[in-house]
């Protein structure tokens, strides 16, 4: 009945098919349905063919399950259980809800396939037109064609594309609506999916820790919806929320990119505060403790657009960058502590501040101040703020500047400082070079109606230079004319140098569809020479087939329309790929006699 491959996902005994009773067979890739009493398959639907499942009304006498195939055809199963109407629903039930799982599986991959190749084959006019020369005329298979001729096409796809920009408001488009039970439904597309999982990498981490495993994919992101890591005005945490973790890396990472500093080693963020002049003479100190202590609330909002800002900023800046740091865990949400202890005061002060660390975050991963045996710190950015400083005195049009290094008792660290630049007056390089009005100006004396006199006096004398007797005699002309004509003994070739003009435009656009399927073919065909290999060999000899097969299917056809509508040039139309075929043919049969005296 089956193969040894299948499995039986389902048998179903007691359905009926065209008023005859057997039993219904769901397998791995297939729908059977076998009569009682037989051993063999009366209907069999293969899941790929199937369009759609349907199945009667409630509440109808007879309940029945009808599958509709793509070409149009449909097969209708009436289940008829003996214990009743509720078991009689209860097996098309299964068998439904089993089709239902089992359909999409095979319908998203051959339309799939099918909406990828009708794209190719629509973006390349030569592709497809050597797929009607080839494979609808059956020089090929299909397989083949897809296989061979159209492989550069078919790995286009496989092509890096370019990452989309994450919106910063990407999460506002994420708007809930209501489900009609007191429920709320999320609607994730793709693109808002990589936007969640490159602004938060903790979020990615714990998808691949527990998808599919633990939860499906709509289990994960209800949950997600719903944790205190999405919704951080909360100020407490189920226990059981998964995304607990990933608040508390967020924390330790915050406090690790406050240590790295701005990346700009002439800018300190940390003396920015926003501190009033009436503080500064401790006056206003009391009142400020009181309020930062009495909005914290305030403080985690500021916090949560600050870090949320700082990631959006940190994937369009560190592009290449970016894969890294998802498949790794959390990256590092810089921003500065002083935004957390004043956010009460003036929270929009510090969104740039955040901000720019952000931009900078990995430009100085090894900004953290190390301390020295003497107690002196020493800042291992010197080299960074040095080439900042010759950035802002070097110009760029004299070259890159060099650096020199630090340890200079190292003579393999030494490199040469390059020229500065020494400027006797700086206002002739800002303003360019300076006009010059002392140059001559060359004039030609000679004016225009004295060149013209001169050319006409030049002329008058060229109508004798030549004797009237070495002119050629009109019958002399008139006959070398006609032998330049054509058909004249000068022009024995025009017929082959003027054939384009002479070929009819629908046979000009069928000869080019012949050179360009040939050429396909003889490419493939040349290509396996020298065949060193058996499955050389053997695609060899299937590629010589196929030229045959493209020979009779093609190009005896065009030949003989050719002779029939174009009798003057229709032999000399297919000389050239009669000529290529000809020279395939002949490596093909050296290379069969070459083989047989090899094997005797």
């Amino acid at each position: 009945m089956t193969t040894s491959s299948e499995d039986v996902l389902l048998q179903m005994g007691e359905v009926r098919y065209k008023k005859g009773d057997g039993t219904l067979y769901v397998m791995n890739e297939r729908l059977a349905w076998m009569a009682e009493n037989r051993d063999t398959v009366a209907v069999s639907h293969r899941f790929a063919d199937i369009k759609m499942q349907k199945i009667s009304p409630e509440g109808k006498p007879k309940v029945q399950l009808q599958v509709v195939l793509h070409d149009g055809n449909s097969s209708t199963f009436h289940f008829v259980n003996r214990n009743g109407q509720a078991a009689t629903l209860a097996d098309r039930d299964k068998v439904k809800e089993l089709l239902q799982q089992l359909l999409p599986n095979f319908k998203r991959k051959v339309d799939k396939e099918l909406e990828e190749k009708n794209r190719i084959l629509s973006e390349n006019p030569n592709l497809l037109q050597l797929y009607k020369d080839l494979v609808i005329t059956q020089v090929l298979t299909s397989e083949e064609f897809w296989a061979t001729h159209a492989k550069e096409h078919a790995m286009k796809k496989n092509n890096k594309k370019q990452d989309i920009g994450v919106s910063g408001a990407f999460l506002a488009d994420i708007k809930p609506q209501t489900d009609g039970c007191n429920g709320l439904k999320y609607n994730l597309t793709p693109d808002i999916i990589l936007c969640i999982f490159k602004t938060y990498p903790a979020v990615k981490r714990k998808h691949q820790e527990n998808v599919p495993a633990k939860m499906t994919e709509a289990e994960f992101w209800t949950k997600f919806f719903q944790s205190h890591y999405f919704h951080r005005d909360r100020i407490t945490a189920g226990s059981k929320d998964i995304f607990t973790e990933c608040g508390k890396i967020d924390d330790q990472t915050l406090k690790a990119a406050v240590q790295q500093g701005a990346g700009d080693p002439l800018l300190d963020l940390k003396q920015f505060e926003d501190v009033p002049l009436e503080e500064g003479f401790c006056s206003v100190a009391g009142d400020r403790n009181i309020s930062n202590s009495g909005n914290i609330v305030h403080q985690n909002m500021i916090k949560r657009f600050n870090q949320h800002s700082i990631m959006v900023l940190k994937t369009c800046a560190d592009v290449s960058g970016s894969s890294t740091s998802t498949a790794n865990g959390p990256a590092a949400k810089s921003k500065d502590a002083k935004t957390t202890e004043n956010g009460t005061t003036n929270g929009g002060v510090e969104k740039p501040k955040s901000s720019k660390e952000a931009k900078s975050n990995d430009a100085d991963t090894n900004s953290t101040c190390n301390s020295t045996a003497n107690g002196v710190l020493e800042s291992p950015s010197k080299p960074a703020k040095r080439q900042r400083i010759i950035e802002k005195i070097h110009y760029e049009d004299l070259g890159e500047p060099l650096i020199e290094a630090a340890d200079t008792t190292d003579t393999t660290k030494k490199i040469k400082k390059s020229q500065q630049l020494s400027l006797a007056k700086e206002e002739r390089y800002l303003h360019g070079p300076m006009p010059i009005s002392g140059y001559d100006m060359h004039e030609d004396p000679r004016r225009m109606e004295e060149i013209q006199y001169h050319l006409m006096r030049a002329t008058e004398n060229w109508n004798q230079r030549t004797p009237h007797k070495v002119l050629v005699s009109p019958t002399a002309a008139v006959n070398a004319l006609g032998e330049l004509s054509p058909g004249g003994a000068l022009m024995r070739g025009f017929h082959e140098q003027s054939v384009g003009q002479l070929v009819p435009p629908d046979f000009e656009k069928d000869l080019r569809n012949l050179y360009l399927s040939l050429s396909e073919l003889l490419k493939h065909f040349w290509n396996c020479f020298p065949p060193t290999t058996a499955e050389a060999e053997e695609r060899a000899v299937r590629m010589h087939e196929a030229l045959q097969r493209f020979k009779m299917a093609k190009l005896v056809p065009f030949e003989s329309r050719a002779l029939h509508e174009l009798s003057p040039l229709g032999a000399s139309l297919t000389q050239h790929l009669n000529r290529l075929l000809q020279s395939s043919n002949t490596k093909f049969a050296t290379w069969q006699e070459r083989k047989m005296r090899q094997n005797r």
